[in-house]
């Protein structure tokens, strides 16, 4: 029977997959189609799974689209997991998964790792709604989209490169205000994990001056959360 499975795969460390996970990808699934086949390849490895695999990333998604649910159609059973964390979470996965439920294919996804979970829950910051915007744009509408954030009344989670991290931590002090509350998290679940916690003023002191590495988490606290005096 066709399936697509979406398969959360670790952020960095490597026993945060789960037993469920590994059964689908070792016993369940004819195919593995992975946003980089060579990091895929290293933990299909690492649990000593031999699957064949199929690259679907950002520049080939629209062509891949057709053939993938055609091969699913004809009964194939595959999976998609992309470099870390929750497939279409930031990552290639949501034109797939629509074009499975258009052409009536089961859609399955399993839960698991996924980064902006932890670093929102560590932040200190209200968790019970939030707003995720995913990556900025580079360029074009950056400046918007930050902005429309100035009135959010929930807690605001961005991810980040690390070296656009300065410059984002600048702009959201001069438009949403340095006092805001805000965390910044990096290299989650590795061993140099660091969750920095302070105001956007305070965090963009912090990283200024410093080589960053790793992937970003940020957590701003939302209108409501700040106190009014503050906020005067």
């Amino acid at each position: 029977m066709s399936k697509l499975t979406l398969v959360p795969t670790p952020i960095g460390n490597l026993e945060d997959i789960t037993l469920r996970a590994l059964r689908i990808l070792k016993e369940e699934v004819d195919l593995v189609v992975a946003e980089d086949t060579r990091k895929t390849g290293l933990l299909l490895k690492h649990y000593g799974i031999s699957k064949p695999m199929a690259s679907f990333h950002q520049h080939n998604e629209h062509r891949m689209l057709d053939q993938l649910t055609q091969r699913m159609l004809s009964g194939e059973r595959m999976a998609l997991v992309t470099d870390a964390g929750t497939p279409a979470i930031s990552d290639p996965g949501f034109l797939l998964v629509r074009a499975c439920i258009a052409a009536g294919i089961e859609v399955e996804c399993l839960p698991g790792a996924t980064a902006f979970v932890p670093a929102l829950v560590n932040s200190g910051l209200p968790a019970d709604r939030f707003v995720f915007e995913g990556f900025l744009p580079h360029k074009k509408g950056r400046q918007k989209r930050i902005l429309a954030m100035l009135d959010q009344p929930y807690t605001i989670i961005l991810y980040e490169s690390p070296h656009r991290l300065v410059k984002t931590l600048e702009q959201l002090s001069a438009i949403l205000g340095s006092h805001r509350k805000a965390s910044v998290a990096r290299e989650l679940t590795k061993i140099h994990e660091e969750n920095a916690r302070g105001n956007l003023g305070e965090l963009l002191e912090i990283f200024k001056s410093r080589d960053i590495k790793g992937e970003i988490v940020i957590v701003v606290e939302g209108k409501n959360s700040i106190n009014p005096e503050d906020d005067e």
